[in-house]
């Protein structure tokens, strides 16, 4: 098992067109065996103390192996969204590790 966590910062005024990617990759998910465990969009009384840019939204995500999310990340039709994804993203952190 593997598990990602993404930290997701939105361009000004474009979430509208992040969540319509999201409406795509995130049941994408599902035909990798992955499963979306938390996604957390924080608000200035969620955060107790911070360092970096407080992110749009938080992802939690699972994956049975290191190859059901790489098949996730080429998967073809999610490919064809990938513009919505590069026109509202900022940029995102990207955190892969094991579970202790």
């Amino acid at each position: 098992m593997i598990y990602i966590t993404q930290l997701i910062y939105i361009v000004k005024e474009q979430e509208d067109v992040f969540h319509q990617f999201e409406d795509i990759a995130i049941p994408t998910i599902l035909k990798y065996n992955g499963r979306l465990t938390l996604r957390i969009r924080p608000d200035g009384n969620s955060i107790i103390e911070n360092t970096i840019e407080v992110p749009y939204e938080i992802h939690l995500v699972e994956f049975d192996t290191q190859e059901d999310f790489d098949n996730f990340k080429q998967d073809e039709e999610r490919k064809k969204f990938l513009h919505l994804k590069e026109n509202s993203i900022k940029s995102s952190i990207l955190i892969q590790g094991v579970k202790l």
